[in-house]
């Protein structure tokens, strides 16, 4: 029986690992995504945690108050999970290149990194989240974004633990 759930697990993982975005797919509109100008302001987002096995786990609300000063983007989150809990997270982004950022927040494990390309965006780090019982939990993020209308951007996280994927994130941002 354990040998089952052994190659069940392998399997999911090896799964989960195919069918990632890639900065060469071919774009699917000719919008431009611009960090520091689409998050420059207030924004609400809607969110849930699904683990590698699909099952929704957790849901959020998150309102963001991103400002711009022309070399730093700095965005409050606020988040509101569906139990009652809140979390705020602070991020500090520094735009290095024309395409590319590199970013700090509280948890934040050394330095994020992230390149635009076109209307998408990834975006990469490691965080020590909290989790329900005072406790964090260490993943890395592959995250990706794109540009679906001026005020309309999704955010696909795939999550991982130890280099094993253990769930993703979907999150709709909305502009103000």
């Amino acid at each position: 029986m354990k040998i089952k759930r052994l190659f069940l697990i392998l399997g999911l993982v090896a799964l989960a690992a195919c069918g990632r975005p890639s900065l060469t797919d071919p774009p699917l509109s000719d919008r431009v995504l611009h960090l520091e100008e689409f998050f420059d302001g207030n924004l609400t987002a809607h969110g849930q945690f699904q683990d590698v096995f699909g099952e929704v786990r957790r849901r959020f609300v998150v309102e963001i108050e991103g400002s711009w000063d022309g070399e730093t983007l700095r965005l409050v989150e606020d988040f509101v999970y569906e139990d009652g809990s809140t979390e705020q997270r602070i991020w500090t982004l520094r735009q290095t290149s024309p395409d590319t950022w590199q970013g700090t927040a509280p948890g934040v494990i050394g330095t994020a990194t992230g390149q635009e390309r076109g209307d998408a965006f990834n975006w990469q780090y490691t965080i020590d989240l909290p989790i329900p019982g005072n406790e964090t939990l260490r993943v890395t993020f592959d995250d990706w974004m794109w540009l679906l209308t001026d005020d309309r951007l999704l955010n696909r996280a795939y999550m991982s633990r130890f280099g094993v994927p253990i769930g993703e994130v979907i999150i709709t941002f909305e502009r103000h």
